[in-house]
């Protein structure tokens, strides 16, 4: 019967349901995809966005209407600077609530999702200036685009009734497919711009993005710096706990092989030293494999799974897609995620099957390794807390789904790029 596994488990199993995801996970057997479920905001469709569109050259206008009768009105108080600043809280207050509007236009017709945090007010007013032009033109673009469906209309009449020569057609028809082709790319550009307007004002600045971004880096370096003192104490605790104590139990048998009286206690001792020996080798190869599995770098990340499957207690199903050539980084990092996840279901989890799937989808390697045991994995633990590190320092997401009765699903979606 082969060897249970003896890598490190992921942590102590809770009594409770334990979910630990960004994005919904997929509760079946089968091939991982990328980030599970589809994300619960998906793109709109096109008539949406095309009313989205429409409705943004009507609610320009407010906003022109505004500027034209406030902005006039308190002109004189913008141009003079002891009442510049109380003259731009009046003009942003009511800018506000044109701005509130255009905000619900994305988030209706587009499916923009903004954070709630406070704009301030010259933002408010440059975002409400810049998409009042932008509407207005694009209501001009959109009015040309419709006086040219008239025209092919027209156009088309006259062919029906053989006042228009074929010459005249194809010279009329190639102008305006090229006017055609420009009104909607003229469309498009006016909205992407109007969606990166929406964004420069209602999300997250440059600066706060790199600051953020900054975050993110220093908390994964300390969590590394966790991970590789956490890892020094385990490999520590296992050679003083295993290897150690063999070693202390082989020199006392060989201690008393030698003061032995008789030459038959000689021999029983000796051959108790060997078993010891080679129970010693085991353990230290077992020790070393948790440290570094040479597999990988000899035979690659398919045949160090496979030997993970081996040692493992239970039957263990593997489902590998592996094209080009991967990053060390990114092998290692998924291999620890699986021997840690099996290891983790074959102590604490009473399942009878694992299923380790290993896909590459374009520049994303997804590992899903999934039991069918009694679930409850206490996302907490420091196993389940290290693969967090590790998987985390590769710029990775893993998404733990472990509801009490199971099924427990560990994904790791690992950037190969």
């Amino acid at each position: 019967m082969p060897r249970l596994c003896r890598a490190t488990s992921l942590g102590d199993r809770a009594g409770g349901p334990a979910d630990s995801t960004t994005r919904p996970l997929p509760k079946a057997l089968g091939p991982a995809q990328p980030g599970g479920e589809p994300p619960s905001t998906p793109s709109p469709a096109w008539p949406l966005r095309i009313a989205g569109v429409l409705l943004g050259c009507l609610t320009a206008l407010p906003g022109l209407l505004y500027f034209a009768v406030v902005g006039t009105l308190l002109g004189t108080l913008l141009l003079w600077p002891y009442t510049r600043r109380h003259a731009v809280v009046v003009l942003a207050s009511g800018a506000r609530r044109l701005t509130a509007l255009e905000r619900r236009r994305r988030s209706v017709f587009f499916r923009d999702r903004f954070p709630d945090r406070p704009v301030p007010d010259r933002r408010i007013l440059r975002y409400l200036a810049t998409r009042t032009y932008a509407g207005l033109v694009t209501g001009i673009v959109v009015g040309l685009l419709a006086f040219g469906v008239v025209l092919a209309g027209l156009l088309l009449t006259s062919l029906a009734r053989g006042t228009l020569g074929w010459r005249e057609l194809l010279t009329q028809g190639l102008l305006g497919g090229v006017l055609l082709f420009l009104n909607v790319q003229g469309l498009l550009s006016l909205e992407a711009f109007d969606a990166r307007l929406a964004r420069q004002c209602f999300g997250p600045s440059e600066r706060e993005l790199l600051q953020q971004r900054i975050d993110e880096l220093a908390t994964s370096r300390a969590a590394v710096l966790r991970a590789v003192d956490t890892e020094r104490r385990r490999i520590e605790r296992d050679l003083h706990d295993g290897v150690q104590q063999r070693l202390v139990a082989l020199a006392m048998l060989l201690g008393r092989a030698r003061r032995g009286r008789t030459p038959e206690q000689a021999k029983s001792l000796l051959e108790q030293a060997h078993k010891e020996s080679q129970d010693v080798l085991t353990e230290l190869r077992e020790v070393a494999w948790r440290v570094y599995p040479t597999a990988l770098d000899n035979l690659g990340l398919g045949e160090a799974l496979a030997g993970v499957s081996e040692r493992c207690g239970i039957p263990v199903r593997m489902d590998l897609a592996l094209t080009g050539l991967l990053p060390s980084s990114v092998e290692t990092a998924a291999y620890f995620v699986v021997s840690e996840s099996v290891t983790n279901a074959a102590k604490h989890s009473a399942a009878t099957e694992i299923l380790v799937s290993v896909r590459r989808y374009g520049t994303v390697l997804v590992v899903r390794v999934e039991d069918n045991g009694v679930g409850g994995a206490d996302p907490s633990g420091s196993g389940l807390t290290g693969l967090h590190s590790r998987v985390g320092a590769l710029d990775g997401l893993l998404h733990i789904h472990s509801p009490s009765g199971g099924p427990t699903t560990i994904t790791a979606e690992l950037p190969c790029a």
